[in-house]
């Protein structure tokens, strides 16, 4: 065992000689060249020539995907729009891998972040709760709750990579958790999924099956390669299966999945909920915090039914369990179901007609729609007032309706 042992050492030392090597060979503008990847920012044209990427286009071909899938999805469409999410975050030796710039576990925990935020603006009624999985282990980082700030800050205290990774082990731990919620809440999980296998203390098909009888709709990202079984899990429970290709790619992914999905037919029943609208409690009142067991001074809210204090909206009392929220918190929930109407773009050769009066500013907020240069930029048109706006601004309307 020692003498293998001694070999594998061996070995992995003459490989880093060898990579050590590989790069000596380099000139130093060849080494700059190979650590900022730059081959990535250029794309080939209609001639065959290299260019480089134009963001702007790009832009506008998301927005134009953007208002594709809105229009496609006209139809009314019921949504979950209370939600419970458990992001399940891969924390073993693949994690540490370099392949994303400065490793995928910093990438992970930068776009994690920005993910919660932007789940709880979206999502003001619902919650999300962290798993990592180490050394074939799962773990629960934080339980289910509505403080993005709480998460976050305990993400970013454990983002230590080791060991292999269990996928059995995590989907029986959030299934035990999310078995306990409420019928009319939405059960998901989302897996950003770095290692390219799984270390199973059981059969995993019997997991899949046991989280599909559940209701829990599981999604994978992975930053590796595909894998049979992760898609086989999408598939059984009617989430997404995606591989990101860099950074930005993996950004774009996470963040698909901060607005509703649709409601599987099957587990989409109407409820009526109970809610409470608490005040708020005046700056220089003194009393006990039900949500952490301590007296507070100042701020909080109290609860209309047994006049517990709160910390903050929205949250489920921790005495009578009334779930308490505040209007904007509906309000904001509410645009999901009534999506703003998507806008008709104007063509480039509409705007670059002199013959054609165009509005020089945007009807809404009299922004002009002019570029530096005084040429007309890319704008979009109201289907009822024919009225026209920029099309980034209507880009931010599609997110910030009703707010």
């Amino acid at each position: 065992m020692n003498n293998g042992a001694g070999r594998r050492i061996n070995g992995g030392a003459e490989e880093d000689d060898d990579e050590d090597d590989v790069n000596g060979d380099l000139d130093a503008w060849e080494r700059t060249y190979t650590d900022e990847r730059s081959w990535e920012s250029l794309q080939e044209d209609e001639s065959g020539m290299l260019r480089p990427i134009d963001n702007q286009a790009l832009y506008h071909s998301q927005y134009r995907r953007r208002l594709r899938s809105l229009s496609s999805t006209a139809a009314r469409i019921q949504k979950g729009l209370i939600r419970y999410l458990y992001i399940v975050i891969d924390l073993s030796r693949a994690a540490s891998e370099m392949d994303f710039r400065p490793s995928r576990i910093a990438v992970i925990a930068k776009h994690v972040e920005t993910f919660i935020r932007e789940f709880f603006y979206q999502n003001p009624l619902s919650q999300v709760g962290i798993v990592t999985i180490k050394d074939g282990v799962a773990h629960c980082l934080t339980d289910i709750g509505g403080s993005p700030e709480s998460h976050i800050n305990a993400l970013m205290k454990k983002l230590e990579c080791s060991g292999d990774s269990s996928l059995q082990n995590a989907l029986d731990l959030v299934d035990g958790y999310l078995n306990q919620i409420p019928s009319y809440g939405h059960r998901e999980v989302l897996i950003l999924y770095s290692a390219l296998s799984t270390c199973d203390p059981g059969d995993i098909m019997d997991t899949i099956q046991k989280c599909r009888k559940s209701k829990i709709r599981c999604s994978v990202i992975g930053l590796a390669a595909e894998m049979f079984i992760c898609k086989h899990l999408c598939q059984e429970t009617g989430g997404t299966y995606s591989v990101a290709l860099d950074e930005s790619h993996f950004k774009e992914l996470i963040l698909e999945h901060a607005p509703p999905p649709p409601a599987i037919a099957e587990f989409a029943v109407a409820n009526l909920i109970k809610m409470g609208f608490p005040q708020r409690a005046a700056e220089g009142s003194i009393s006990i915090c039900s949500c952490h067991k301590e007296a507070k001074v100042g701020a909080g809210y109290t609860c209309p039914r047994c006049k517990a204090r709160a910390c903050e909206l929205p949250t489920e009392c921790c005495v009578c369990g009334l779930t308490l929220v505040s209007s904007p918190h509906l309000a904001r929930s509410y645009h999901h179901l009534f999506p703003i109407a998507p806008f008709d773009e104007v063509t480039s050769s509409h705007l670059n007609n002199p013959n054609c009066k165009l509005q020089r500013n945007c009807f809404g907020c009299q922004q002009s729609l002019l570029d530096p240069g005084n040429k007309p930029g890319p704008a979009v048109v109201c289907p009822k007032c024919k009225r026209m706006r920029p099309a980034d601004m209507h880009q931010l309307l599609l997110v910030t309706t009703l707010l």
